[in-house]
């Protein structure tokens, strides 16, 4: 059903990506993302469409992330990239359509932005309740839950003296749209609006969700469901301190902790806390951030991807692409390079001397990719990791063989002294 309701955004959004390339200036006219209108003609032209039917598969192709605007460019969205092999990027392309279905149909005139806003923010409740009715609802029955859902809403947020009898802020003049103005031109507006994305049928005095507006719904539900199960309380953190907040965890239990996070804030924005997390200086919150970025998944492949060429995240990134390519993950590390396994290894070593105990740090001895001691030392020095001194003067103090920590300490003496 997504990728049906989908099809014409995707048409356009493929035509804009081969005749005009990637970024290319000219796409649009006003900095607003809309089509300019050659490049409407030109689309219309070309796929045997009307330009109004083009400038709404455009729209629906912004809304659902199969394209990117910036300015007067239009690139590619990596939902687009993604359309064929990935069937959750279909999903969350049109989740995104759904999350925006306020801007999908112009709203009624006459009602102020404040009445409007009002409407949009008691939507969810009134979707929860035609999920749960799991059939046709009559219109009347949905504008009364309307009605008393704003009712809390201007409740909640009451904490100002009003005037009696007016219900507005003492001295303040009165509003354009009165509190009391009917909701029902609204409903219709946002029922009609929800239809145009294909999360419910609206006629005959009643809206029914469709499955996939039904099963969206759900997913809304599960989310904030997982976000309040929070397990261990870091769900309103930043993504620094989520991180160190999940260093003790078990796998899985971190794992549930990194749901609850992502679940609380948008996907966007949670990538990049997560790739700057991972870009200070403590290597073990570079590992647990890309753990986090498995939980995301495809979302987080376009940022993972721009890192590959950043020495300190290379080789998280390329590891983290080649498991999200279907590479089993004992067999990803056969993407990397020897040096960039060596590198791998040093900022291992380094989170394990800052964290872990001494035997953690004797026993990651043994997973280095060369077959000795000495070729390890020697590769572990060209590499550069800035904390190679510090790696190696912790294993020296840890290994309980003489020998093998008097070398181990030389290496860490040349390594200080540019030797």
């Amino acid at each position: 059903m997504a990728r049906a309701g989908l099809a014409g955004a995707v048409r356009v959004a493929r035509w804009a990506d081969a005749a005009l390339g990637p970024g290319r200036a000219g796409a649009t006219a006003d900095g607003k993302a809309t089509l300019s209108d050659a490049t409407a003609e030109r689309a219309a032209a070309d796929l045997g469409l009307s330009t109004a039917q083009i400038r709404a598969d455009w729209d629906t192709a912004r809304l659902a992330g199969l394209v990117e605007v910036h300015g007067d460019r239009a690139r590619p969205g990596w939902r687009l990239r993604a359309w064929d092999r990935d069937d959750s990027a279909v999903l969350r392309g049109w989740v995104a359509l759904f999350d925006a279905w306020s801007l999908a149909s112009p709203e009624p005139e006459g009602y102020e932005p404040a009445a409007v806003a009002e409407v949009v923010s008691a939507m969810p409740q009134v979707l929860s309740f035609l999920q749960l009715s799991a059939g046709p609802v009559p219109v009347e029955q949905l504008l009364d839950l309307l009605q008393q859902r704003v009712t809390e809403l201007r409740t909640e947020r009451c904490e100002v003296a009003y005037e009696p009898g007016t219900g507005r802020p003492a001295g303040s003049p009165a509003p354009a749209t009165p509190p009391d103005a009917p909701l029902a031109p609204l409903l219709d507006w946002a029922l009609r609006a929800l239809a145009s994305v294909g999360a419910l049928t609206y006629g005959g005095g009643q809206a029914t969700l469709t499955p996939l507006g039904s099963w969206a719904v759900w997913v809304k539900l599960e989310q904030i469901c997982v976000a309040a199960q929070s397990p261990a309380g870091n769900i309103e953190q930043s993504a620094e301190d989520m991180l160190r907040g999940c260093a003790q965890l078990r796998p899985n239990a971190a794992r549930a902790e990194y749901r609850a996070w992502l679940a609380a804030r948008p996907v966007g924005g949670a990538v990049t806390e997560l790739i700057d997390a991972a870009r200070g200086d403590d290597a073990l919150l570079r590992g647990l951030a890309f753990e986090a970025l498995r939980v995301v998944g495809a979302p987080a492949e376009p940022d993972v991807r721009a890192v590959v060429d950043e020495p300190a995240l290379r080789p998280y990134a390329l590891l983290w692409l080649a498991e999200h390519d279907g590479v089993d993950p004992e067999d990803a590390h056969e993407v990397l390079t020897r040096e960039e396994a060596t590198w791998l290894w040093v900022d291992t070593a380094a989170a394990v001397a800052d964290h872990g105990e001494a035997p953690m740090l004797v026993r990651h001895l043994e997973s280095a990719v060369q077959p000795t001691v000495p070729q390890l030392l020697e590769e572990v020095r060209a590499v550069g990791h800035p904390r190679t001194v510090q790696v190696l003067v912790a294993l020296a103090a840890a290994h309980p063989d003489p020998a093998l920590a008097k070398a181990v300490r030389r290496a860490a003496f040349q390594v200080h002294t540019g030797g």
